[in-house]
């Protein structure tokens, strides 16, 4: 895990100052990348459709907190406190660095003569990528930490997560609201917001007398 903390925020860094200073290799790939997927929006509006139902409510960042805010309230509910809270904290720790780089940064978003969707405020980190990140990457942790060897579904669930946070980087970018390195910028930033919080997480253990603990699997098989 601090493997990963270190590399994702390592890329993430990488990548900000390359947006920032205009590296000119990337925005070409940007707007390659960009100018393509759009086309293809304009000519099957099926598909592009579902990509809009996808982005703005199956996989919408207020779609995601709600997934959110279900687990802090039933963590709360079954007594893991320290972990609801620490869910909630990440999660709001994590829109906050959103929208700080967001002001930051200011990156203007993909413009369009015939756009096929519409979003707000500056483009950099995607809010989508990262809140999905986020989000799923917290919850798979959850059952990790308490259920996992009760949770006969956890290959799929694990799946769905996989396939939310990919796919609505594709919805972004497809739908002409983002450029690409924006949704890399959000799956990055996101995924070492999660590790980063895992691994605090594990370093603050209370003792094991003590409540809620990193192993908390078994103390919950205790208490069952």
């Amino acid at each position: 895990m601090r493997t990963s903390a270190v590399i994702s925020g390592a890329l993430a860094v990488v990548l900000l100052v390359l947006v920032v200073a205009g590296w000119s290799p990337l925005l070409s790939l940007d707007r390659s990348v960009a100018e393509s997927l759009h086309r293809s929006a304009l000519a099957h509006p099926g598909f592009t459709h579902v990509n809009r139902i996808l982005s703005d409510w199956v996989w919408d960042p207020w779609t995601m907190r709600a997934l959110a805010a279900v687990a802090v309230v039933l963590l709360w509910w079954r007594r893991e406190r320290r972990t609801a809270l620490w869910v909630a904290g990440t999660s709001l720790l994590a829109v906050g660095l959103q929208q700080a780089l967001k002001a930051l940064v200011g990156r203007d978003r993909p413009q369009w003569s015939d756009p096929v969707d519409s979003a707000h405020f500056a483009a950099f980190p995607s809010g989508h990528a990262m809140t999905a990140t986020v989000t799923c990457g917290l919850l798979l942790w959850v059952l990790a930490l308490h259920w996992r060897e009760e949770w006969r579904g956890w290959g799929t669930l694990a799946g769905a997560a996989v396939v939310s946070v990919l796919g609505v980087g594709w919805t972004r970018v497809y739908l002409g609201v983002h450029w690409p390195s924006d949704v890399v910028e959000g799956w990055l930033l996101g995924w070492c917001c999660v590790a980063v919080a895992v691994l605090a997480y594990r370093r603050t253990a209370p003792d094991p007398d003590g409540g809620d603990t990193a192993s908390g699997g078994s103390r919950m098989g205790e208490r069952r």
